[in-house]
């Protein structure tokens, strides 16, 4: 096949998704109708030339399908692991006068693959070994897997579904939760490989790499693996990056791979070398445990020694206090570290791990800091019985098999890292660059105690700007949404307390009816607040109890004092929607979400339930024709379904309509 035909298929793929992806998500052309279609004809023409249709090639169109549970399948053979080394010397004894191919140990989740009558039939994962599950949907949905080849025999290979270190950060910067973000590439890849929606799956973007044919009927490979490979990227497969070897050459080439590891976005744990004659490497047969025809080769260890000068306690959300192991500075794989996780209290007392052992330290997979051995083990001691962030009470406790330090303090700072981030969000005082894993960093750190010191960060200027991922312009950045953020509005501030119930829909009608005077909402009974409509009894309790604490009051007083608030002018606004009940259902046009198309009804008189009921007077859905099950009970109950423009125009008959909107 043309490889010049191949690489002009996926550059035609990568064009035409991403003109795709501007018109239909973003609203936006980036190419003209015209040229649009004559791309596509031309994709379509190669694809058949070729007989190679790709997944994500836009003239597919792959349905997303939920499951229940993923089925389970057992292998024709089983799936052995690979004996291991780490030193060179041990693969040129492997290879005698034998060649064989080098390739990457890719570290995801290993995958079989089989094609039938030239289409994609059947995905199983490795699973134990024996036993895998069949994940066909979701491999359907991989960035890069072939769905037709040219080939109409039955093809059986195997390969690493992988998730690169970019998409890796990209899908874990958007989970606000600290606690829930993924470890390493590799978890993320199992996890997303496994869904039982495979609409989750395509959004992760996966990557298959083909490292091994298995079987491939009426085909002549010449006996070469390499052969194998080559006609594996015929057929449209993205294959491992391979390099033929012989016991002269092979420790170069393991050097030329090290080299790139830096550089590399997909995530790989070594190396593995295959004899490149197939049937040599068949006859050797395999071991209990281990095929014969193949090594994996681990990066052996770059050591360094140094002097541990400290170790970091630093608390999470969960109460859990990590030991963090800070040491004189060291070279290790080209860059300076100074710092590795000791993860538990059960480690500290294997490595007998105290303040001014000389430690050996080195960087597992050549990326993650750890301590390889402790040379001088002076013994485990001064483990705090205070919390660094709140100074309250701490217990060693036992979680399945490690010790573990634990805060007591139910109100420590650390465990409270979502107030904190409710109190930067956009909708309360909307401090840009503090995300959840900055403020734990911060609070763990002893920088952020209540929400005031959000704007004294001043204070520790330097310390910020030397932390892994800030630096002077990030700092900058962050002193000056800080800085933004002071002025502000009083219902802004309320809601940013985090108070339990109150949106900042209840905070704007609090604050309206006690005219925006703080010491008569502070002085507000339960009776009071209950009266106010679209307020009740639950909201009442949870104000008046809130800030029946006399620190909740203080915090709120010293975060008064850093702030701005203009005078409000006072506007009686029309409750056109009094006693008038809405649900609100799919997108919305004129508003940023449907939250806001809730604040507009509710600032109005109305309420807003989240289902259709005898007492609801208005659905509201730009969709009035569709057969959803809201619209179906709303045209069951005799409920008027109206659109956005209809809702807008009964605001704007009053003469309410806010000019934000």
């Amino acid at each position: 096949m043309s490889e010049s035909k191949k690489a002009r298929m996926l550059e035609l793929v990568e064009k035409l998704d991403e003109a795709g992806r501007a018109y239909y998500q973003e609203a936006s052309e980036i190419m003209s109708n015209r040229e649009y279609d004559e791309l596509y004809d031309e994709l379509v023409n190669l694809e058949r030339e070729l007989g190679i249709t790709l997944a994500n090639s836009p003239t597919v169109n792959v349905g997303y399908e939920v499951l229940s549970e993923l089925p389970k399948e057992r292998h024709e053979s089983p799936m052995l692991s690979l004996d291991k080394t780490k030193e060179v010397e041990e693969l040129k004894r492997f290879l005698g006068d034998q060649k064989a191919l080098l390739s990457w140990k890719l570290d995801g989740l290993t995958i079989v693959l089989t094609y039938r009558d030239g289409e994609l039939y059947k995905a199983v994962t490795r699973g134990n070994g024996e036993v895998g599950e069949v994940i066909t949907n979701n491999a359907r949905v991989f960035k890069n897997i072939p769905l037709r080849i040219a080939y109409q025999g039955e093809l059986i290979l195997r390969g690493e579904a992988v998730i690169g270190y970019k998409e890796f950060e990209r899908i874990n910067a958007a989970i606000e939760d600290v606690d829930a973000k993924y470890k390493n590439p590799r978890n993320l890849c199992s996890g997303s490989v496994r869904q039982l929606n495979n609409e989750i799956t395509a959004k992760r973007n996966v990557r298959f790499y083909a490292f091994s044919l298995v079987q491939a009927e009426d085909v002549d490979f010449r006996n070469s693996r390499a052969c194998q490979m080559d006609w594996l990227k015929d057929q449209g497969f993205e294959v491992v990056e391979f390099h033929e070897v012989t016991a002269d050459t092979v420790e170069a080439e393991v050097i030329k791979f090290s080299e790139k590891i830096a550089e590399n976005d997909f995530p790989s744990d070594g190396l593995v070398l295959i004899y490149d004659d197939i049937a040599y490497g068949q006859s050797l047969g395999r071991t209990s445990k281990f095929p014969r025809d193949s090594f994996a080769f681990k990066w052996a260890d770059e050591l360094r020694e140094t002097r541990l000068v400290e170790i970091e306690w630093s608390p999470s959300r969960t109460g859990l206090i990590n030991p963090v192991a800070i040491f004189e500075p060291v070279e290790l794989e080209g860059t300076t570290v100074s710092r590795a996780s000791v993860h538990n209290i059960s480690i500290m007392e294997e490595l007998e791990l105290g303040i001014g052992d000389q430690i050996e330290v080195y960087k597992a997979n050549m990326i993650i800091p750890q301590i390889a051995r402790n040379l001088t083990k002076s013994g485990v001691k001064d483990i705090p019985a205070r919390c660094p962030v709140c100074g309250g009470t701490t217990e060693i406790r036992q979680v399945a098999n490690a010790k573990a330090l634990y805060c007591t303090n139910p109100e420590c700072q650390a465990k409270h890292v979502k107030a904190f981030a409710l109190f930067a969000s956009r909708d309360a005082l909307n401090i840009e660059g503090l995300s959840e894993a900055t403020l734990e960093k911060f609070i763990s750190l002893g920088y952020i105690r209540e929400f005031a010191d959000l704007f004294h960060l001043d204070r520790y200027q330097e310390e910020i700007k030397s932390l892994e991922g800030f630096g002077e312009k990030s700092y900058r950045n962050l002193a000056a949404s800080a800085e933004k953020a002071r002025t502000t509005t009083l219902p802004r501030v309320i809601y940013a307390l985090g108070i339990a119930n109150i949106g900042l829909a209840n905070a704007k009608v609090i604050c309206r009816e006690f005219r925006y005077d703080v010491e008569a909402m502070l002085g507000a009974t339960e009776e009071q607040l209950s009266e106010i409509p679209g307020v009740g009894g639950v909201i009442a309790k949870a104000f008046v109890d809130y800030f029946a604490l006399e620190r909740h009051v203080r915090q709120f007083r010293d975060l008064l004092s850093e702030l701005v608030i203009p005078e409000e002018v006072m506007e009686e606004t029309k409750q056109i929607f009094a006693g008038v009940n809405f649900v609100i259902t799919g997108s919305v046009e004129h508003f940023a979400n449907r939250g806001e198309v809730k604040e507009l009804i509710e600032s109005l008189g109305g309420k807003v339930t989240g289902s259709v009921t005898s007492k609801t007077n208005y659905l509201i859905n730009n969709d009035v024709t569709s057969t959803s099950s809201k619209n179906k009970k709303a045209n069951d109950l005799g409920i008027p379904i109206i659109s956005e423009e209809t809702f807008l125009g009964m605001v704007q008959e009053q003469g309410t309509l806010e000019e934000s909107v």
